[in-house]
């Protein structure tokens, strides 16, 4: 299978799992427990009908929308994602590059695979720093600190990881970060091995946030055990209200679910949200992202930027959202795939697939600005 014969998600998540060894694949495609949200995630916007509006003169369109104080040139950024070099050589520096391309924001994670420094040489152009509340709190500190210095224009603090979720998937197999595997898992990687090939002949694997903190040997500390053992369940809003405080820039909570913390995130200073369940990756059974738009919208839209991630596989996704009031929506495995796929032109290409389909998509709705974009355009099945 070659990336020519990509066309959409699914191409390109069928390209990745013929490279990756299970293990790894089922890392990206896994949820939690059942998988019940990692599914109604997607199938929440096949409730949706979209209602086009005909001769309205869209020979040109202007998708740019204006996030956190960020103009992006598309609807649709890419996500903070972890271990990304895991995936594809390449990692964060491919994401990084190919979003510069097109215009729109890269998210980097604390738990990322390239620095900080490094990901804004690559790419000066809309940037947000992913990161989780430590029981240090001078940690925190320090990351904050460190995102300023590298020219960081907004953070972004996850605040539904307090704990990590049951992902079976990975306790089939054994996977983990350092390796763990067990037969099952270790047979997996055999029978792949371009991936063993392209791993051992790179750099060595770091995480360059964190490499003080979690040992990447086996040693001191995991990846699993960082979740369990250096985040802080008793994360409070006094706490992240003390964080936008110190920042004193944008600041997005990721991870907002309720109206209640919708408007709780606006009262103590933030400038956006999130909408997101972690990708089905947490709490297996709750809502999507998408059915909770509009109330948490009609509840601080007009004081906060919302956004929302969460299965989003095609532009018409990208367009219901923004018509019940989101500013931009997150891409997670959208552009994943794509990267242990092909590395950076499998990214820029799933970019420019999205680009296109939202593009094509707002001619047939009649609209020649995401402003246009509204509930009018939507109904819902019941």
């Amino acid at each position: 299978m070659r990336l020519t014969d990509c066309y959409n998600f699914h191409d390109f998540r069928r390209m990745a799992k013929l490279r990756l060894p299970g293990p790894i694949f089922d890392y990206i495609d896994g949820g939690a427990d059942d998988e019940v949200t990692y599914r109604r995630n997607t199938a929440a916007f096949e409730a949706c009908d979209l209602v086009p509006d005909v001769l309205r003169g869209v020979a040109e369109v202007d998708m740019s929308v204006t996030v956190m104080g960020q103009k992006l040139a598309m609807p649709v950024y890419c996500s903070p994602t972890a271990l990304q070099r895991l995936f594809h050589h390449q990692g964060e520096r491919a994401v990084a590059a190919a979003a510069a391309k097109h215009g729109t924001m890269f998210g980097v994670s604390s738990l990322g695979t390239i620095s900080l420094e490094e990901a804004r040489r690559i790419s000066n152009g809309p940037q947000v720093y992913q990161f989780y509340f430590h029981k240090d709190r001078g940690l925190n500190r320090e990351m904050m600190a460190r995102a300023k210095n590298a020219g960081v224009q907004a953070m972004m603090l996850t605040v539904d990881s307090i704990t990590g979720g049951n992902r079976e998937r990975d306790k089939r197999t054994g996977f983990a970060i350092p390796f763990k595997l067990n037969l099952a898992g270790m047979t997996q990687f055999a029978i792949k091995p371009s991936w063993a090939i392209d791993w051992l002949t790179h750099e060595r694997f770091r995480l360059p946030q964190l490499e003080n903190h979690v040992k990447m040997d086996g040693g001191a500390l995991s990846i699993s055990r960082y979740f369990t053992e250096m985040l802080d369940p008793s994360m409070s809003w006094d706490d992240v209200a003390e964080m936008v405080r110190e920042w004193g820039g944008p600041f997005c909570l990721k991870g907002i679910m309720s109206v209640e913390d919708a408007k709780r995130a606006a009262e103590i200073g933030c400038s956006g949200i999130v909408l997101s369940n972690h990708g089905g990756r947490q709490l297996d059974g709750s809502r999507s992202a998408f059915d909770q738009l509009a109330e948490i919208v009609d509840a601080v839209g007009d004081r906060i930027d919302v956004m929302m991630d969460g299965g989003v596989q095609r532009g018409t996704h990208v367009l219901k959202a923004l018509s019940l009031g989101a500013k931009a929506v997150g891409l997670g495995r959208y552009y994943l795939f794509p990267l242990a796929a092909a590395g950076q032109p499998g990214v820029e290409r799933a970019l420019e697939t999205m680009r296109t389909e939202i593009e094509r998509g707002m001619k047939l709705m009649g609209c020649t600005s995401v402003s246009q974009l509204s509930r009018r355009n939507l109904r819902f099945r019941s």
